[in-house]
């Protein structure tokens, strides 16, 4: 049995049953095989559920066109956007990119891109590193968060909007306040900030190190 349609079929389980749920029989059954036939190409779940990994990282689309003539944020911002959007196209897959560190084919081509790109606009290299993992931390937290099972619905955010504003103003002034502001901003506008003020800090590094090197 061919190994990509596999891990395919079991991407598409976890989509729709979440990881904990998915089993090397229901995979099994879903191909109309057996689970001897799944072991023969992966030693368990574990190792499967590491490929379904790469298999999604493999959705991360950033061409060398589509950076082009782009200064090192502007690349970043498309690159942390589009893992992003893939991340958001497999909410029930996300607890998989906090329990293992990708290092498949996708996962290494897509780190290995990234810490090129800082690089080559002047990033030291231990700076570049933690670059990688601190915006890889942000995406991968942020969607957890906000897109994965168990996050809060607009009815929760409704719901924790109305308990803000009901708040003591005497107690919560600040929090009363800016009730409408914690629990409103679209979520692609919130992503997008928190990201930018990431960018912010990381060029203030870069810049400072400059200076001390030179």
């Amino acid at each position: 049995m061919d190994v990509g349609r596999i891990i395919d079929t079991a991407l598409k389980l976890v989509d729709e049953v979440g990881v904990q749920a998915l089993t090397l029989r229901m995979l099994a059954d879903a191909l109309e095989s057996g689970t001897a036939t799944l072991y023969r190409h992966f030693a368990g779940k574990d190792e499967l559920l590491a490929h379904v990994v790469d298999r999604i990282l493999g959705e991360v689309k950033v061409t060398p066109e589509s950076v082009e003539g782009l200064s090192w944020r502007e690349a970043v911002e498309v690159g942390a956007q589009a893992f992003y959007d893939t991340l958001r196209r497999h909410p029930n897959a996300l607890p998989l990119l906090v329990a293992q560190v990708p290092v498949g084919p996708n996962g290494l081509a897509n780190r290995e891109r990234i810490l090129r790109l800082l690089q080559g606009f002047g990033f030291p290299v231990a700076l570049a590193a933690r670059a990688f993992t601190a915006i890889g931390h942000y995406v991968v937290g942020f969607a957890i968060q906000q897109h994965g099972p168990g996050s809060p619905s607009s009815e929760d955010q409704s719901h924790l909007r109305d308990y803000y504003r009901a708040l003591d103003p005497n107690t919560y002034p600040a929090t009363a306040a800016a009730a409408d502001d914690l629990t409103n901003v679209p979520l692609p506008e919130e992503f997008r900030f928190g990201l930018r003020l990431l960018l912010d800090g990381l060029e203030r590094t870069r810049q400072a190190d400059g200076e001390t090197q030179a």
